[in-house]
């Protein structure tokens, strides 16, 4: 049975000036999902139907609700998080 292992954060506290970037990568994480789903003849739908390939997601970032932006603000926290815990450092350039 599998299970899951992901990488031990719970220590890792992120810097403040990395916050903005949780959103940033929130916004680009459902990009890349609704790019992938529209690229497998997905579309816009009112309510999701795998059969019909439809999905109600298939929306800018800014028209999700906030349930579904938190769900991809996790997904960013999370993968900060481990980058951060493995010793590397998230610098902006300017």
């Amino acid at each position: 049975m599998y299970e899951p292992k992901p990488i031990d954060t719970h220590a890792v506290q992120i810097p403040a000036e990395l916050t903005a970037l949780i959103e940033e990568l929130a916004k680009h994480n459902h990009d890349l999902w609704a790019q992938q789903r529209l690229k497998e003849g997905w579309r816009y739908g009112a309510q999701r139907d795998d059969t019909r390939k439809e999905h109600p997601d298939l929306v800018p970032y800014e028209e999700l609700s906030e349930a579904e932006k938190e769900y991809d603000r996790n997904a960013a926290v999370g993968t900060i998080k481990a980058i951060l815990s493995r010793g590397y450092r998230i610098v902006r350039d300017s």
